[in-house]
């Protein structure tokens, strides 16, 4: 899919030109995001789950009286997966469960990675289990993929020692070069928007935009962990809060999934409803 019409199409402005914007959007705010803090985003956890006994943790949470859902997840035990042995698109969580049962894991978390073409074919880069299966795409389009700059989400090395990473493309292009010298990708995904770059919000992004849609998206906290957000069910936020919701996370960087399709399950029993995706992220043990 091409994510959520509507949403500022042909937007090529690059993101040190966001002081350009000041007629028509605009520029990111410093009173919004006061030392890293989010200006008026009253959070209130509604419930959280014990994560010594967890590979991962959840809560849920109201920001700015929207239900949030947040997971962070140790980078070291993320997985992406897009396609079965035989090469089909898997598509479903229900698949993604069924394949890694024939290991004998047991599936603990499961979020949509990304927008993608007909047939889950993902839009941009796809990196799997160190391999490439998709390379960066860099055209110009329309629609949110295209809404630039967009970004790389993407695990470098294994364990403890995994770095996660978000940024722009000129970002992971530098990135990419220091992992000849050090730990080596693992895993990395290509979607947009970004949300977040460096602490700064998307030029693109207002304030008071009515475009508020269900929303999931994906950032790095201060601690180094990886950590995913979505709305809650029938809830809906503008872009702009979306970010501002990271940056209370802890996360400077953080990168856009996708819209009214996402889905997000942690410790799924027996039922496991699922839209049909491209790529997924998923933690299994």
């Amino acid at each position: 899919m091409h994510g959520v019409p509507g949403a500022w199409f042909g937007c090529g402005m690059a993101w040190l030109l966001a002081v350009a914007w000041a007629g028509a959007v605009p520029p990111p705010d410093a009173a919004a995001f006061p030392n890293g803090k989010a200006k008026d985003g009253a959070a209130r956890k509604l419930e959280s789950a014990d994560a010594r006994e967890r590979l991962i943790s959840e809560e849920k949470i109201e920001f700015d009286g929207v239900a949030v859902r947040v997971v962070r997840v140790d980078a070291g035990r993320l997985r992406v997966v897009w396609r079965d042995p035989d090469g089909l698109p898997l598509r479903t969580f229900g698949r993604v469960r069924q394949e890694l049962a024939k290991d004998g894991k047991r599936v603990r978390f499961l979020m949509n990675a990304g927008i993608f073409e007909t047939g889950g074919v993902p839009s941009g880069l796809h990196v799997e289990a160190a391999k490439t299966l998709r390379p960066l795409n860099e055209a110009d389009g329309k629609g949110n993929f295209y809404l630039q700059p967009n970004g790389v989400f993407a695990v470098f090395g294994t364990g403890a020692k995994a770095e996660p990473f978000v940024g722009d493309r000129a970002a992971w292009q530098v990135r990419l070069r220091a992992a000849g010298h050090g730990a080596p990708l693992m895993l990395a995904v290509q979607s947009g928007p970004l949300l977040l770059l460096d602490g700064v919000p998307h030029p693109a992004f207002r304030q008071d935009s009515a475009n508020r849609r269900h929303r999931n998206g994906v950032g790095v906290d201060d601690h180094n962990r990886v950590v995913f957000a979505i709305t809650g069910a029938g809830q809906v936020v503008n872009f702009w809060d979306f970010a501002k919701l990271f940056r209370h996370l802890g996360c400077r960087n953080a990168l856009f999934l996708d819209g009214d399709l996402s889905q997000m399950t942690v410790e799924p029993g027996d039922s496991l409803p699922s839209n049909r995706f491209g790529a997924m992220f998923v933690v299994a043990e």
